[in-house]
């Protein structure tokens, strides 16, 4: 198995090649004791300061090759990962999912660097590191979280934690004096690209919430949240209150509007059923009116049978005719 070699390294002090010649002393094969994967979801990640790899093993360097086909089987391929991960979002998972989903079989070491470094080198944060660490450990991508992450990676950092790859989206981070932090690492063959999310980052999320600050702070103050606590001023907070009550009265209106039109709607249906049914019982009453009292109907030829009858009783009985009985041949 090949092993790191110490006259093979660049500038930087991180190794560049690899040897296949066993080391001059003899020394018995270790097994590697790298920690595994998490199988299960149901605790958080390790701080790595109270799990980190105590393996002893030599940690051979391995080719992004190497690691796509599962090499070394003995262990996993360790892959690292940093930022600062300020209000954790989708952007930052699908990162830390593509990390996590190199090789066949990764080990994933999220690197957070802490408030002091963050301030410095890039802006003030709204999460604080404690609040940034616990977002990542409760990642389900992550195996291990690295608090007070280092912003540009070492060869001893990289030793102390047994790193293999670094994966981190191919845009130059320009920062801290350097044009890219990572162009060491990308020279050493250890650089991993990953791809950004468009559409969703920390700054979106903080632009959005400046753009319609005037709603947010009304927002909290109905919640209970006091002046103060916003830093609101007095005025501020009269006017944040009385659009809240405007606002209530708005949607009052809206309620009695809906609850109208939804009565109005009503009677129109009871309405029209009526109006159906009262026409259905006119039709089922004319019809009846005209079967009794039509030219046709059974009114007419009930009275022509009673005219029929009184006036064969008004009229006199006809006597039956006279006969003639001749006596000689003379009436």
């Amino acid at each position: 198995m090949p092993v790191l070699t110490t006259d093979a390294e660049s500038e930087t002090g991180i190794p560049k090649s690899l040897s296949n010649e066993p080391p001059s002393e003899t020394m018995e094969e270790i097994e590697h004791t790298c920690p595994q994967p998490r199988l299960t979801l149901t605790a958080p990640a390790p701080f790595a300061d109270e799990s980190s790899c105590q393996c002893q093993a030599p940690h051979e360097k391995l080719t992004i090759a190497q690691a796509r086909l599962g090499t070394p089987v003995d262990r996993p391929v360790r892959v690292y990962a940093d930022g600062i991960f300020d209000l954790f979002h989708s952007g930052h998972a699908r990162a830390l999912m593509q990390a996590k989903t190199l090789f066949p079989n990764s080990y994933l070491l999220v690197g957070v660097c802490s408030d002091d470094l963050t301030h410095k080198f890039k802006g003030f944060t709204v999460m604080n590191e404690a609040e940034r660490y616990e977002a990542l450990r409760h990642c389900r991508y992550v195996d291990e979280v690295i608090r007070d992450a280092p912003w540009t990676l070492t060869p001893e950092f990289l030793e102390k934690h047994k790193i293999d790859f670094v994966a981190h989206d191919d845009i130059p981070y320009s920062s801290a004096g350097s044009d890219d932090v990572y162009k060491h690492i990308k020279e050493a063959g250890m650089f991993v690209p990953t791809q950004r999310t468009e559409g969703i980052s920390t700054s979106d999320i903080i632009t959005r919430i400046v753009r319609d600050y005037d709603v947010y702070a009304r927002r909290n103050l109905q919640r209970g949240y006091t002046a103060k606590e916003l830093n609101v001023s007095f005025i501020n907070e009269k006017k944040y209150r009385f659009q809240n009550q405007v606002d209530k009265m708005k949607e009052k209106v809206k309620n009695v509007e809906e609850k109208s039109k939804e009565f109005v709607n009503r009677v129109e249906e009871k309405s029209h059923d009526l109006i159906q049914k009262w026409e259905e019982k006119s039709r089922e009453f004319i019809g009846n009116f005209l079967e009794l009292f039509g030219p046709d109907g059974a009114w007419k030829q009930m009275f022509q049978e009673r005219s029929s009858r009184m006036l064969q009783a008004l009229s006199p009985k006809q006597s039956p005719p006279k006969t003639w009985t001749l006596h000689g041949g003379f009436p």
